[in-house]
This record gives structure tokens, C-alpha cells and sequence, in this order.
């Protein structure tokens, strides 16, 4: 099981592709542009971790965050969003499901820090 596999969710293509400059080298990264799409891709691949941005449409974060932790009560889940926490309270955020929230726009020294706790060092 590579526990270095990461996935991205954003609908954003500009934001899926700033993630990947930054990180491909780092880790194994999926990415995905909707809820469905990262269901998806979860199906397919053992993924332990979920970095997913909260407003998108259709199925918005925080929808997809809950149905990852339904299936899968294990699997970690960091949330990214331009909004505060309260406001992604008031949008439905349990912050029981989340393992970290990151505020948009995010500095990558601190999503190396919060992932480096999450990986083993090879």
C-alpha cells in the first residue's frame, strides 16, 4: 500500500494544476474537478488521504467529505476553502471529519506541514 497517495479535489482547473506544480514531486497525486469524480477515483485507488476545496458545484466538500468518512471512517480528510470555519459551519462543516482546515488561498509550507504528520518518511 503506498500511503504516499494523495488527492486533490477542486473545481477550479487553475487551482488542480497549482497543486500539482507544487506537489507531484513530493507525493503520488490524483486529481479530480467534482465530488463524483473523486468518489471515483476512490473506487479504484487506496488513497488514505483527501484534500478537497469546500464550494464546488453539485456536491460541495463538505457533502463529499461525509460520504468518504461514511464509507470509509479511516481515511483522512484536510478541507480547503476561501471562506472562514465559521462560515463552513454554517454550511454544514462537522469539524469531526476534517482533519485540518486550510484557508484559500493556501501557502504550501503549510500544507507540507500538515501532510508531513500524515506520511511516512521514506
Amino acid at each position: 500500500m503506498n500511503h504516499n497517495k494523495l488527492l486533490y479535489v477542486d473545481d477550479e482547473f487553475i487551482n488542480l494544476q497549482l497543486f500539482k506544480f507544487n506537489f507531484q514531486k513530493d507525493y503520488t497525486l490524483f486529481l479530480a474537478s467534482s465530488g463524483p469524480e473523486a468518489l471515483n477515483i476512490l473506487e479504484k485507488e487506496d488513497i488514505n488521504v483527501i484534500i478537497s476545496d469546500l464550494k464546488m458545484p453539485g456536491m460541495n466538500g463538505i457533502e463529499l467529505i461525509k460520504t468518504i468518512k461514511d464509507k470509509s471512517p479511516d481515511k483522512i480528510c484536510l478541507m480547503l476553502s476561501a471562506y472562514y470555519i465559521s462560515e463552513a459551519k454554517e454550511m454544514g462543516l462537522d469539524e469531526s471529519l476534517i482533519h485540518k482546515y486550510i484557508v484559500k488561498p493556501w501557502n504550501k509550507n503549510e500544507i507540507i506541514a500538515s501532510l508531513s504528520n500524515l506520511f511516512p518518511k521514506s
